[in-house]
């Protein structure tokens, strides 16, 4: 997953409005700055920089921790890897959900949903 930040001028070209929203379900947000002028979220795969994003390398100064504010308010490397790992658990669903997926739509379709959740997680 790539980590983007994103400054809040340039969230509705992204994200779109509340009235006309752009699905992003493939992107997480994870932090804010505490006035909200700039975010950070994890998104599978690269994306279109023209539109006001910075790809980063690492967690810069400045967030505060939105993901699950039971973790804490401090964000850093650690939390952003521990957040990867927590969307890929996520991903699975329920050992019992996907006992009902491969009832429903046999074991081949249910290889091939995990193949792609793992594809999904950086090594």
């Amino acid at each position: 997953m790539k980590l983007y930040k994103i400054l809040a001028s340039n969230y509705e070209t992204y994200f779109g409005t509340t009235k006309n929203p752009i699905d992003r379900s493939y992107a997480t947000i994870i932090a804010q700055t505490p006035n909200c002028d700039a975010f950070l979220f994890l998104c599978k795969d690269a994306q279109d920089a023209q539109i006001g994003l910075s790809l980063l390398s690492t967690v810069p100064a400045g967030f505060d921790f939105t993901y699950c504010q039971e973790w804490g308010l401090i964000i850093d490397d650690a939390v952003v890897a521990r957040v990867i790992l927590d969307l890929r658990k996520k991903s699975y669903n329920s050992w019992e959900s996907q006992l009902e997926e491969i009832y429903d739509h046999g074991i081949d379709n249910w290889k091939l949903r995990i193949s792609q959740v793992k594809s999904d997680i950086p090594k």
